[in-house]
């Protein structure tokens, strides 16, 4: 999630998928590659279980579908607030945990996150014109979600027009490690988003792939999330707020669905977890959480409202279940 450029401009400041094999500790352990395939990974970047239809775990052919060598925190989704402070989530209880106070020593704002397989977060980190609302710089910190610890330095120093990203893990195709998609944040109702994107993971470079299409997606902001079947998808702040399954090699959307009854947000983040979508938005004060499940096509509006903070940041990693919890 994040909060929109122009809200950003308005207020002076600069305001983002997993399972480990590290046996739930959740510190660094691990967490330099988490399994990104090398280079090799890019030639995996296509299709993603795209075959298999918009519907997370149904007929995908991605591979790397969770399992039990996954830890639990890894499991779990996490979000990140305004006041810099990450929370875990568990939807079948609706309940927020406050993990703690994030100590990445920076003096740049929080922007998105998203989580890798051994449950380490990956924050952006967004610096703005105090006066005219430009971004400036960005960069991207991975972050323990055991106790909100931070790595000392960046371990992504990210580009022009891509210091404000929307981020999300997803498997590779065949199961073989995953990648970290981003995309950048444009300025909502300019359509100025240069599109998708991936972090390479041997030199953590920011590597364009391509705006999204059709006409109606190019050039908007999205937030991504990915999943355990290889699909990435995107929460598009478009008039409605839109859906859709996103294609990893072409930016190509499909099956997107309007989400009604939501309002376009200043500040927003999105997630998978257990066959459903968890929408985060806030127009003003605090957050409210949608669900939306794609295999009814029920949209819940009211799934929790006012939850106490201001969510600009969630992850899941692509451990999280592909179905609802029996």
């Amino acid at each position: 999630m994040k909060l929109s450029w122009v809200c950003l401009g308005l207020l002076g400041i600069g305001l983002a998928v997993g399972c480990s094999a590290t046996g739930g500790d959740n510190g660094f352990e691990n967490a330099g590659g988490s399994g990104d395939g090398g280079a090799g990974a890019a030639a995996n970047q296509g299709g993603g279980g795209e075959g298999g239809g918009f519907i997370p775990g149904a007929g995908g052919s991605g591979g790397g579908v969770p399992g039990d060598s996954c830890s639990d925190a890894a499991k779990l989704i996490y979000v990140l607030s305004d006041a810099n402070e990450l929370y875990s989530f568990n939807p079948p209880t609706k309940q927020f945990t406050k993990i703690g106070t994030l100590g990445c020593q920076t003096t740049m704002q929080p922007n998105s996150m998203a989580v890798d397989r051994d449950a380490v977060a990956w924050v952006n980190y967004v610096e703005s014109d105090p006066f005219f609302g430009d971004d400036t710089n960005g960069v991207i910190y991975k972050v323990s979600t055991k106790d909100a610890s931070c790595q000392p330095a960046p371990t992504v120093q990210l580009i022009s027009n891509w210091f404000r990203v929307g981020m999300g893990f997803s498997t590779n195709d065949g199961g073989m490690g995953e990648s970290l998609y981003i995309t950048g944040t444009g300025t909502i109702g300019l359509g100025n988003s240069p599109g998708l994107g991936r972090i390479n993971p041997a030199s953590f470079g920011v590597e364009t792939i391509a705006n999204f299409s059709p006409g109606t997606f190019t050039g908007q902001s999205a937030e991504l999330t990915g999943t355990g079947d290889g699909r990435l998808y995107g929460y598009f702040t478009t008039s409605p707020v839109q859906v859709g399954q996103i294609d990893k090699a072409t930016g190509a959307v499909t099956n997107p669905e309007a989400i009604t009854g939501l309002t376009t947000p200043s500040a927003w983040a999105f997630s998978f977890w257990g066959g459903s979508f968890y929408l985060y938005a806030a127009s003003s004060g605090n957050s409210n959480v949608t669900k939306y499940d794609p295999a009814t096509g029920a949209i819940d509006n009211a799934y929790m409202t006012n939850i106490g903070f201001r969510i600009v940041g969630a992850g899941v990693s692509t451990c999280a279940p592909l179905e609802p919890p029996k």
